[in-house]
């Protein structure tokens, strides 16, 4: 029995020299130390037919043998595993390389972060359809047939959904306003309703892109004025952007609110010098106002007892013209670039 151990110790001493792979040592692992069909496995099943007084001798050396062969193959482990010897031996029971953990994209930070602001002063968020009526979007809003918003060059019509007599076209959502009656026909007052959304128009250059974020407000009670707006608007730029920045606020026209005003910063890439993005200094971020009587009468709100402001901010566009952030180029954030990525 011993001439076997020693031809067996022999068949593994020239088997280990044809070792170059970690597949090879597995099969040679398997080969000699595996639990069914293994070589030593094998020579083992034979202690059976070995003298009583020949056991203890038989045992002593294939236990040698298989010390032998377990610990060669741990060698040959810790040398496929560190190729150029460094010193010290690998323990294989700790966990692998791990996986680089990603973080949120920089429009959800931003979304969360303008979410806390006005929570902490009583808006209360609200979820509205992305694919949206033509009644919701334009028609609701006091907006005419004729206006340009509704052209289709400017919103994404869906032809081949079928035309709704009173809700009109299907289209993908222009503008978070769309939520302001769908919020008023709930006929729960008072309203201090935030809407934070996907939006789509057809648009693309250094701050537009086809699809992006906005923010809607829309606040709803009696003795509302536009005191409240701006106090509103200006809690929300202090808070966000820092007290060092400017706004200004400049008179608009919007058919969904009257007065309107566009609400402009300093930029914050060219600290109000001009840039490529700004052009002047000044970048619009949100258009707001008062609600229009019309769009009250459309929520089914008495326009003689109740008054409101709403306004509706870009929220990618508020976020590059944070302090600190040189995006000067609104499409940099939907190209995938983790150069650009992971600088956030």
């Amino acid at each position: 029995m011993n001439d076997k151990i020693e031809v067996l110790r022999q068949e593994f001493v020239a088997a280990v020299k044809e070792v170059k792979t970690a597949a090879d040592l597995m099969s040679l692992e398997n080969r000699f130390l595996g639990r069914k069909r293994g070589r030593l496995t094998e020579l083992m099943k034979e202690l059976k037919g070995v003298p009583k007084q020949q056991v203890a001798q038989f045992g002593q050396t294939a236990n040698k043998l298989k010390l032998e062969i377990v610990e060669k193959i741990s060698l040959l482990k810790n040398e496929l595993a560190n190729p150029q010897g460094g010193g010290f031996d690998l323990d294989y029971t700790l966990p692998g390389k791990a996986f680089p953990i990603g973080h949120l994209h920089l429009a959800s930070q931003a979304i969360r972060e303008i979410a806390d602001i006005f929570e902490t002063i009583g808006f209360q968020r609200a979820r509205y359809p992305e694919v949206e009526w033509d009644y919701y979007a334009f028609e609701a809003l006091n907006m005419p047939a004729d206006h340009p918003a509704r052209d289709e060059w400017e919103t994404f019509f869906i032809d081949r959904q079928p035309i709704n007599k009173k809700m009109g076209q299907r289209v993908l959502t222009p503008h978070t306003s769309s939520g302001q009656v769908r919020e008023m026909e709930k006929g729960k007052l008072p309203i201090r309703m935030m809407n934070i959304s996907k939006t789509y128009r057809r648009q693309i250059d250094a701050s537009h892109v086809p699809m992006f974020h906005q923010f809607e407000g829309l606040v709803i009670d009696k003795d509302i004025n536009i005191t409240h707006l701006k106090g509103t608007v200006e809690y929300f730029v202090k808070k966000f952007f820092g007290p060092e920045r400017t706004i200004r606020l400049r008179p608009h026209h919007f058919k969904f609110t009257e007065p309107s005003f566009e609400v402009d910063i300093s930029c914050g890439v060219c600290d109000g010098q001009g840039c490529k993005l700004c052009k002047q200094g000044w970048l619009e971020l949100a258009g707001a106002g008062m609600v229009h009587p019309n769009v009250l009468k459309a929520g089914g709100i008495d326009p003689k007892k109740y008054s409101g402001f709403a306004f509706g901010w870009g929220v990618e566009r508020c976020y590059m013209m944070k302090s600190g952030l040189a995006i000067d180029d609104i499409r940099l954030l939907y190209k995938n670039d983790l150069r650009v990525i992971n600088q956030f």
